[in-house]
């Protein structure tokens, strides 16, 4: 599984995005009626990834800061310029990428720089699960 490529690890899944203009109450929402911990967001101009907004952003950049999540803009606590990787990169790879800079999500993206999708530790868990239980 490891080797596989990170297309095939994304294929067949929705991809979720918003722009930096959104405020936080709004992404908040999103991520919890798509039962996501992170959603990718990209500039209105040309679609091309500009940040990241996770969990972890929402806690510690709102939440544990005090800010209004109304007025707050996820530009404004986004992390911006987040690590990413190709589709045809292997998944153990994004797996590497994950424990070495201590995130949980890694963006997807094409040779221009959009979004096609996110590899997350919770999907690289799923996929061990399953692969155990054939195993099994």
């Amino acid at each position: 599984m490891p080797n596989r490529a990170v297309l095939k690890v994304i294929e067949n899944r929705d991809l979720l995005t918003v722009t930096p203009d959104m405020n936080v109450r709004a992404v908040a929402s999103q991520m919890k009626q798509c039962k996501v911990a992170a959603l990718l967001v990209v500039d209105q101009r040309d679609g091309k990834l500009i940040g990241i907004c996770t969990e972890r952003d929402l806690t510690f950049k709102v939440l544990a800061e005090g800010l209004d999540i109304n007025s707050t803009l996820v530009g404004s606590v986004m992390t911006a310029d987040p690590q990413s990787i190709g589709p045809d990169k292997p998944f153990g790879h994004a797996l590497h990428m994950m424990f070495e800079g201590e995130f949980r999500h890694v963006p997807v993206v094409d040779f221009t720089g959009r979004p096609i999708g996110i590899v997350s530790a919770r999907g690289a868990l799923s996929l061990e699960i399953l692969h155990f239980r054939a195993e099994l």
